[in-house]
């Protein structure tokens, strides 16, 4: 699997964690409006806007950069929200990049879908509407659920430049997904109170510092009518989707990588509990541009433990592929 990107690791500096593993953010930022080592200026460069998916969901996401034609979009996981990449977003928009990062139906601040709707399809054609605004087809960057959204969007409405993959493959080890699974759907009674959830989150993640009881993780709890704080994401998520079967889903995820053509780069944990060797050789099998790019060291989702030398692989391989195509998604 080619090139070797190994050296890439090597040159790009530490940064503090900004990201839960599987996507509750916390301390990114404060009542200042400032975020863990970026300015209050750079952080006005995103602004907020709003998308109608087919069904009349609301879709939310962050946006800047507008006036370049190098579009990216981001897309985060299961259980996470469009702040998953805050330090990509802001370097992505300092180097001219077009930038949108998603808050996908469900999660978020986009809203529930009524009724219940998160099959992948679904999840693709939102993507695809956010896609058609831009004024080029944008590379997609997804983390587990936004890398499978990318996937199917790409090959079915051909909307993708490119395709960086966080942590995911269409044949994952199953084991290391269950505890993501049982994550989403524990606690459905809620929480008293942020200490609460800051500890259900230390208990999950224990080789990460655990988070404080901050405004930064209240952007995962919503406060519901019975008074107590529950996670953002629509409990009726799993009720709704074929995400989580995995056979299902890793049968047609292969059948649309063979329409995909394409850059492609898998960025994964060397040693993931999702991510396997005999997964990537899969993939590759089925997507024979592929690139990899190893992170050691690093939990699920990665993002969060080596952000500095994530942005290094995802900016490597877009200064690379890029190549403006005037043509919206």
């Amino acid at each position: 699997i080619k090139p070797d990107m190994s050296d890439i690791a090597s040159r790009a500096s530490q940064a503090p964690d900004t990201t839960d593993a599987i996507g509750v953010e916390y301390g990114t930022s404060n009542e200042t409006g400032q975020s863990d080592g970026l300015t209050l200026a750079s952080a006005r460069t995103l602004r907020v806007r709003t998308y109608t998916a087919t069904d009349g969901t609301k879709l939310v996401a962050d946006t800047g950069g507008e006036d370049s034609k190098r579009c990216v979009v981001l897309l985060h996981g299961g259980g996470q929200t469009r702040h998953w990449l805050s330090r990509t977003a802001h370097e992505l928009v300092r180097r001219s990049y077009n930038l949108t990062s998603l808050d996908a139906r469900g999660h978020g601040e986009s809203g529930w879908a009524q009724p219940p709707d998160y099959f992948l399809a679904t999840l693709a054609d939102d993507l695809a509407r956010v896609a058609a605004t831009l004024p080029a087809r944008p590379f997609l960057i997804g983390a587990s659920m936004g890398g499978m959204t990318s996937i199917c969007a790409a090959a079915i409405q051909g909307i993708a430049s490119g395709i960086v993959l966080v942590d995911v493959v269409p044949r994952p080890q199953r084991a290391g997904v269950q505890p993501v699974l049982d994550f989403m759907n524990g606690h459905p009674d809620g929480f008293a109170t942020v200490a609460e959830a800051a500890a259900v989150v230390a208990a999950y993640n224990p080789h990460r510092p655990a988070p404080k009881a901050s405004a930064g993780l209240m952007k995962n709890l919503r406060l519901r009518a019975d008074g107590r704080l529950h996670w953002h994401w629509d409990p009726e998520f799993f009720k709704a989707t074929d995400i989580a079967e995995p056979q299902l889903m890793e049968d047609y995820l292969h059948t649309l990588c063979e329409r995909i053509d394409v850059p492609v780069l898998a960025a994964h944990r060397r040693l993931s509990d999702v991510v396997t060797e005999e997964g990537l050789r899969s993939l590759e099998a089925h997507v024979p541009q592929l690139e990899v790019f190893h992170i050691d060291g690093a939990g699920h989702m990665i993002t969060g433990d080596r952000n500095s030398i994530f942005n290094a692989a995802i900016l490597d391989f877009l200064q690379r592929h890029y190549a403006v195509d005037t043509q919206a998604g």
